[in-house]
């Protein structure tokens, strides 16, 4: 998987295949099923480098099947969190594959403002610094999810890099 923004002539495929595989072997791995329809919503929520919303996700299904009801795919999605196969953006309300499904880890995202592009750092010492931060000050930390918003190196070309929209 990568940890940055995707390049131009990028061949996008390539990262639905090996997120497709990785979670069918992580999920067999840990006695899981992975589900046509979880398969399915996995593969939806890859299909770009861009967050996806869970209603975006549903009018897709429902293209696929008039079956396809909301409960269905937040079931997906909430299986797919927890088997860390994807993550969620609270700030925008929507889902990105992650980038390293095989390792526990906290989310430390790049979002895009002008493409929506994100991109995954996992980066252990900013989270290990703000754990001991929080202990320092008695805080018990249970998840810690950073969104950073800027402008990708895509969008920044051809801009001046104090034109990037706040």
């Amino acid at each position: 998987m990568h940890e940055t923004f995707p390049r131009d002539g990028h061949d996008h495929q390539h990262c639905i295949d090996e997120a497709l595989a990785i979670a069918e072997q992580l999920c067999a791995d840990r006695g899981r099923r992975l589900t046509p329809l979880r398969r399915r919503v996995l593969e939806l929520v890859w299909e770009s480098h861009q967050p996806v919303k869970a209603y975006d996700l549903l009018a897709r299904l429902q293209q696929e099947s008039a079956s396809a009801a909301p409960p269905t795919v937040y079931r997906a999605l909430d299986f797919l969190i927890a088997e860390r196969l994807i993550h969620r953006l609270a700030s925008l309300n929507a889902y990105v594959g992650c980038a390293h499904p095989g390792h526990r880890h906290t989310g430390q995202f790049l979002i895009c403002s002008e493409c929506q592009s994100v991109a995954e750092l996992d980066d252990a010492d900013i989270e290990q610094a703000l754990s001991r931060r929080a202990d320092a000050m008695g805080f018990a930390l249970t998840t810690q999810t950073i969104e950073l918003e800027g402008c990708c190196p895509r969008c920044r070309r051809g801009m001046d890099k104090k034109e990037c929209p706040a």
